[in-house]
């Protein structure tokens, strides 16, 4: 969708030449009262309009000063006439503007948002804990979307009444929650937590992090463009089982590991089995028949493979040819 913002390109002036100003004229209605005062009591006709005229120009000097802005870096000003969008200030330090224009501030700053743990199910529907940290802030040329798309009103306020900066940023705040949370939960569903029952080579949550953390910042990106808000970064700082798969997850988890172990015992175990036998038989150390190899194997084995250390057993007989 085509941004709508622009930058403003009315008219405008120092902050400081406009007060300058604004204060001699100021001060010269204020003496032009005066006068017109003293020429009162004393009989001198024209003292009628020369205080109206002055208390005009009073008025007048006052509404002018409603027109003067000041602008910190990372901050900007959507300017509105009589509802008509006129353009977004972006010039920092002191500025005077038609004062008729009403100018609503946005910050441009970064912000941190912490979405505490929720409970989703992951691709093989396992319940689990997930929590999110980001970085958003709004983007420079779509404040037009942060201002306008985005309901600001708050609940009992009355429509089309102003809103202050701090209550539009809350309010863009709680628009951040909410699609995070929607954009965790839409991420987490597509990925199981991790590779146990899964295909080899498939991306999970647990071991696939940065690859994740990419497509949630993409998911998040897309659900807040509409309020033209972009994440600078976006994080899974929670992982784990939900409390009531927990305990049954941790002993999968061991059995797993136990079963890898002894499959790697096992390996090392038939390979040193293999070389003992080989290496019998090349230096004609002793002649084994099958049934002795067989039972030399299954010792062996039961040697390497046990979890105590072995007993052994002296046999004092003889080999019978």
């Amino acid at each position: 969708m085509e941004s709508k913002n622009y930058a403003y390109k009315g008219w405008k002036t120092g902050g400081f030449a406009a007060l300058g100003v604004l204060v001699l004229l100021l001060a010269g209605f204020v003496c032009l009262i005066v006068a017109g005062a003293v020429r009162s009591e004393a009989g001198a006709p024209g003292s009628g309009w020369m205080i109206g005229a002055g208390i005009v120009g009073v008025l007048v000097s006052l509404v002018l000063m409603g027109g003067f802005m000041l602008l910190e870096p990372n901050e900007a000003r959507v300017l509105l006439f009589f509802g008509n969008y006129r353009g977004t200030f972006y010039e920092t330090g002191f500025w005077w503007v038609n004062p008729l224009m009403s100018a609503k501030k946005i910050s441009m700053r970064a912000r941190n948002l912490n979405v505490d743990p929720i409970k989703v199910n992951d691709k093989t529907g396992n319940p689990i804990m997930i929590g999110l940290v980001l970085v958003w802030r709004i983007k420079r040329d779509d404040i037009y979307k942060a201002v306008f798309e985005i309901d600001a009103a708050s609940a009992g306020s009355t429509p089309g009444a102003a809103v202050s900066a701090g209550a539009r940023m809350n309010v863009l705040s709680n628009f951040v929650s909410v699609q995070s949370d929607a954009a965790l939960r839409q991420v987490a569903g597509c990925y199981a937590y991790d590779d146990t029952g899964t295909e080899a080579g498939s991306l999970t949550l647990r071991s696939n992090s940065e690859q994740i953390n990419e497509q949630l910042e993409a998911t998040l990106n897309e659900r807040l463009s509409m309020a033209g808000i972009e994440v600078v970064e976006a994080r899974i700082n929670y992982l784990a089982y939900a409390p009531e798969i927990a305990a049954v997850m941790l002993r999968r988890q061991q059995a797993d590991a136990i079963i890898a172990a002894r499959e790697k015992i096992v390996e090392g175990a038939v390979s040193m089995v293999h070389m003992a036998l080989e290496r019998i038989a090349d230096e004609q150390i002793v002649s084994l028949d099958e049934e002795r190899k067989a039972a030399m194997v299954s010792n062996l084995l039961v040697v390497l493979c046990a979890d105590e250390s072995a007993q052994p057993v002296v046999n004092a007989g003889t080999l019978h040819h």
